[in-house]
C-alpha cells in the first residue's frame, strides 16, 4: 500500500465534509513540521517547552492552503467556475493556486500598495485577475460580500465555512504529533479565522461523537495576539484605519469576531497587542537563534509567548505551541530593511582576502 502523502483532506477525510465521489483539489498541503525551539527557551530562562507549527511550509507558503483545499474542493463540487476573495496577500496567493489546480478562475481584491511583494508575485504567477482597490482589506471584504449577489463567483475568504473545516486540521496534527494537546496555543489574530478553526479542531478531538471517540480530554488555553495598530479585539470594536508592518494582520474588522471571542472565553485565554518593533524583534530573534524564517505577522506569536512566559502568565512547566502562519519569503522587503546594518564585505577574488575576511569576522 502506498504511503505517499496526498494532502489533509485524504488524511482526515472521516472528519471533513467530503464523500468518496468528491473530486479533491489538493496540493498536498498540511503535514507541516512542529519544530521544538532549542535556544529561545534557554534565553528566556524559564522551564518551558515551545514548539512552532511552521505553516509557512505549506505549498503557497501560508496556513491559508489548509482552508483553501476544502473551499475550492467544495466550490468545484457545486459546479462553480470562478472564486473571489479579499486579501492582504496570503489568501489571494492560495486562492489563485488552488483555482489554477482546479481549472477555474480566481478574482482577488487587494488594497493598493498594501501587499507584500512575495505574495503579489505568487498571485500574478498563478494567473489570477487582480483588482486593486483604493482602500483597505476591510473595505475589500465588504465589496466581496456584496458582489457575490451580483456575479457568478464563490467567496473563499474565511466567512466560507469550508475554510475553517480545512484549517481545523492543524489542531489535529498537533495532537497527533505531541500525543496530547499543548497547555497553551499562541497565534496571530487578523481576520480571526485561524484562532476560530484551531479551537474548533481542539474541541472536536476532545469530544465523543456518534462517529468518533475523543482522542484527548485536554484543550489548550488560546492566546491571540494583534498588532498595536490593528487591534480590534483589544479595543472591543472594529478599527477603522488599521496600520502595521505585519501586513497579514492589518485588519480592523475581523470576520470571525464572534467565533474568536468564543475561543477566548471557552478556553480561558486572552488577547494582547504588540508594536511593530516588538514584532520585528521577534521575527529576527527566531531567524537568528533558531534558523526559522517567518513573515512578520507570524512572529507576533513568539513575541506574545515570550512576554507571557516571562511574566508568569504562562506558567513554568507549560508545553506551548506557536503558529507561524507564513513564510519569511512572503515579505522579503521588510526582512532586508531590518538587516540594513548586517555585515556584508566586498573583497578581491583572492584566497588571502577571503581568509582575512573570515578571520576579521570570527
Amino acid at each position: 500500500m502506498s504511503t505517499h502523502y496526498t494532502g489533509l483532506i485524504n488524511r482526515y477525510r472521516d472528519r471533513l465534509p467530503v464523500n468518496d465521489s468528491t473530486r479533491i483539489i489538493s496540493l498536498n498541503e498540511g503535514n507541516t513540521p512542529l519544530i521544538k525551539l532549542n535556544n529561545i527557551p534557554r534565553m528566556i530562562g524559564k522551564e518551558v517547552e515551545i514548539y512552532v507549527k511552521f505553516e509557512g511550509l505549506n505549498p503557497t507558503g501560508s496556513f491559508k492552503d489548509r482552508g483553501m483545499t476544502m473551499a475550492i474542493t467544495q466550490a468545484v463540487s457545486e459546479g462553480c467556475k470562478a472564486v473571489i476573495c479579499a486579501s492582504t496577500g496570503n489568501t489571494s496567493a492560495s486562492a489563485a493556486a488552488y483555482a489554477a489546480r482546479a481549472g477555474i478562475k480566481a478574482f482577488v481584491l487587494i488594497p493598493d500598495g498594501k501587499i507584500a511583494m512575495g505574495k503579489l508575485a505568487q498571485t500574478l504567477m498563478y494567473d489570477a485577475t487582480i483588482i486593486q482597490i483604493n482602500g483597505n482589506f476591510d473595505q475589500g471584504m465588504n465589496l466581496v460580500k456584496e458582489i457575490a449577489d451580483h456575479a457568478p463567483v464563490t467567496i473563499v475568504n474565511s466567512i466560507n465555512p469550508f475554510r475553517l473545516q480545512g484549517q481545523k486540521t492543524a489542531a489535529f496534527e498537533i495532537i497527533d504529533d505531541l500525543g496530547d494537546a499543548p497547555d497553551c496555543h499562541c497565534l496571530p489574530v487578523g481576520n480571526a479565522g485561524n484562532i476560530s478553526a484551531y479551537w474548533m479542531g481542539y474541541k472536536e478531538y476532545s469530544t465523543d461523537s456518534a462517529t468518533h471517540k475523543a482522542v484527548t480530554s485536554k484543550r489548550p488555553v488560546m492566546c491571540g495576539y494583534q498588532a498595536a495598530g490593528a487591534a480590534p479585539f483589544l479595543a472591543g470594536h472594529p478599527v477603522e484605519n488599521p496600520e502595521t508592518v505585519a501586513t497579514a494582520i492589518r485588519i480592523g474588522n475581523p470576520q470571525s469576531w464572534d467565533l474568536a471571542w468564543a475561543a477566548h472565553n471557552e478556553s480561558g485565554g486572552w488577547f494582547d497587542k504588540f508594536t511593530d518593533d516588538e514584532i520585528l524583534t521577534a521575527q529576527k530573534m527566531l531567524a537568528q537563534y533558531e534558523g526559522i524564517f517567518c513573515e512578520p505577522a507570524s512572529a507576533i506569536s513568539i513575541a506574545g509567548a515570550i512576554k507571557d512566559i516571562k511574566s508568569g502568565k504562562i506558567p513554568e512547566g507549560s508545553k506551548i505551541v506557536c503558529t507561524l502562519t507564513g513564510n519569511g519569503l512572503k515579505d522579503p522587503d521588510s526582512a532586508i530593511k531590518q538587516c540594513s546594518s548586517a555585515r556584508m564585505v566586498t573583497i578581491e577574488a583572492e584566497l588571502n582576502a577571503v581568509k582575512q575576511a573570515i578571520l576579521d569576522n570570527m
